[in-house]
């Protein structure tokens, strides 16, 4: 899986953690393992000087931990990693870190994990 990874577009997650329920499901982890873990960043205030009034900022970040494996066997067979397919806000993105990395640099929130 050397070259491949994850993009994930955490301004539109909304942390429905089904990327961790089919992980866990796909790979029957353990209670207390996970293969991809969404953290918050968040809730917290940001003040705009150019913008009367504030804003709430409140990030959901799916973040691939030491257990996934990029769903080596379903890539093999041509299929997507479960995380992503499972993605109920469409978020995610699987494939080499060139093409991601292009993807990456067209719209900013979103976060490159490698995968190994």
């Amino acid at each position: 899986m050397e070259g491949y990874g994850l993009l994930i577009d955490y301004e539109y997650c909304t942390g429905c953690q089904s990327c961790e329920i089919a992980c866990k499901t796909e790979h029957d982890f353990p209670v207390g393992k996970w293969g991809i873990r969404v953290f918050e960043d968040g809730p917290w205030q940001k003040d705009d000087a150019n913008d009367e009034g504030s804003h709430f900022n409140w990030n959901k970040v799916p973040i691939p931990t030491d257990l996934c494996d990029g769903c080596q066997d379903r890539v093999a067979a041509g299929r997507k990693p479960t995380c992503v397919h499972h993605c109920l806000a469409d978020v995610m993105r699987f494939g080499t870190l060139e093409e991601l990395s292009t993807e990456l640099a067209r719209k900013p929130k979103q976060v490159l994990w490698s995968i190994k």
